[in-house]
């Protein structure tokens, strides 16, 4: 390709401005889409991925092995040594943080009826590993071991009109099978970034947990996070051979990746966006191929005059891809530009889903951060200015095929 070539083409997109816009225009509104729409999915998948690791899964789960077997039949009563197996996670060198943990369906006891709601006991103090509570507490404190107090979501403790000071009473199914009942003075509102914990959940020091529900020492399950650039998977096989050989109990004990279906259907709706994003870009570029066609007998006389002159058969397929290859080069720039200026003032201020994730048992905050991934911008840019140039072929192979007699014929 020659400098010639280069020059009649830039000549041709500047001759007719409105053309060349439209088709410019039209990549960069596909570009832009999927610069938003691959942010969007990046950061519901980052969040989801933080939210799973700090109040539900940790980066591993160690659990009963007959646990998720029974998990419909609510099995309290499968627990694991807490002290035991805690010593075991603590000597291996790529764990980073451990907390164990009780969760448990209850009924909040209040004027004589009941309301259901999670229970979680927890060890504040090892939480800090975890998750920073100082952020959640929105008023009051957080409970202290050895004492019958709670700390309440926000909005189940507006729900059931309750506040600072106020004590419930909370009915349980017990690891022994029976049913028991404590009260709990409400020290604190939290404000947690997933909806589902604010409106239905509530946290309680771990020994109460275990007093109430009768685990004597032992726990549901113990939550940890392992060191970075550490396979999740492989430390997980590893905790699980070591327990069985050291305690000779065996234990289920999974990375948050293999335990979480809804983060596996994130991954899935990943694929279905590439393919999307394939089918944004064939649309901008049918726009492309249009105005292309339409220049084709717009320009029929030139078309004539350029092949009386000896251009013809690959030289005019290259000036047309040329200028397609240009237009869009410019618009997939100039909209993956403004798709990453939107992303990162969206990715400061946050989208507010909370209206549309209401009520819905789901592991995204409720005000979602879009993320950038600059390789995924840089894919976006380069597939936008490929299939728009090779969508200009078409057009262009029948540009070629025109007889410079038959061209100059059009007035």
């Amino acid at each position: 390709m020659n400098n010639r070539l280069i020059k009649t083409a830039l000549r041709n997109i500047s001759r007719n401005k409105r053309r060349s816009i439209l088709s410019a225009v039209a990549i960069g509104v596909a570009a832009m889409s999927i610069v938003f729409l691959f942010a969007i999915i990046a950061g519901m998948s980052d969040d989801m991925a933080a939210n799973l690791k700090t109040y539900y899964t940790g980066s591993i789960q160690i659990k009963h092995k007959d646990y998720e077997e029974f998990e419909r039949y609510n099995p309290i009563h499968l627990t694991i040594d807490k002290e035991a197996i805690s010593k075991i996670v603590a000597s291996n060198p790529d764990v980073d943080a451990w907390v164990p943990r009780n969760t448990f369906p209850s009924s909040i006891y209040i004027g004589g009826a009941n309301f259901g709601a999670i229970g979680v006991g927890a060890d504040f103090e090892m939480e800090k590993g975890f998750q920073d509570f100082t952020e959640i507490v929105k008023e009051g404190r957080l409970p202290e071991n050895g004492k019958n107090e709670m700390l309440m979501g926000a909005v189940l403790a507006k729900d059931l009109k309750l506040k600072l000071g106020d004590k419930v009473t909370i009915i349980s199914t017990t690891a022994a099978r029976g049913n028991n009942a404590i009260t709990l003075e409400i020290v604190g509102l939290a404000g947690f970034p997933v909806g589902n914990l604010n409106s239905s959940y509530f946290w309680i020091p771990l020994d109460r947990s275990q007093y109430f529900l009768r685990m004597d020492g032992h726990v549901q399950n113990i939550l940890v996070n392992v060191k970075a650039d550490v396979d999740e998977r492989k430390v997980a096989a590893a905790l699980t051979a070591a327990i069985k050989a050291e305690t000779g109990v065996e234990v289920d004990a999974r990375s948050w990746e293999d335990l979480s279906t809804t983060y596996g259907l994130i991954k899935m709706a990943q694929a279905a966006y590439n393919i999307m994003a394939f089918v944004f870009f064939l649309l901008g570029s049918t726009v492309i191929i249009n105005t292309t066609m339409m220049v084709i007998f717009e320009r029929m006389r030139e078309i004539g005059t350029l092949g009386a002159l000896g251009m013809h058969g690959k030289e005019l397929v290259r000036l047309f891809f040329l200028e397609g290859a240009f237009i869009s080069a410019i618009g997939s720039f100039i909209g993956v530009v403004l798709g990453v200026a939107g992303v990162m003032v969206l990715s400061r201020v946050g989208i507010d889903f909370t209206d549309a994730m209401s009520g819905m048992d789901f592991e995204i905050s409720s005000i979602l951060y879009p993320r950038l991934r600059w390789i995924t911008v840089l894919i976006v840019f380069i597939y936008s200015v490929v299939v728009a140039s090779l969508a200009t072929l078409i057009p262009s192979r029948k540009a070629a095929k025109i007889q410079p007699v038959e061209a100059l014929r059009y007035i």
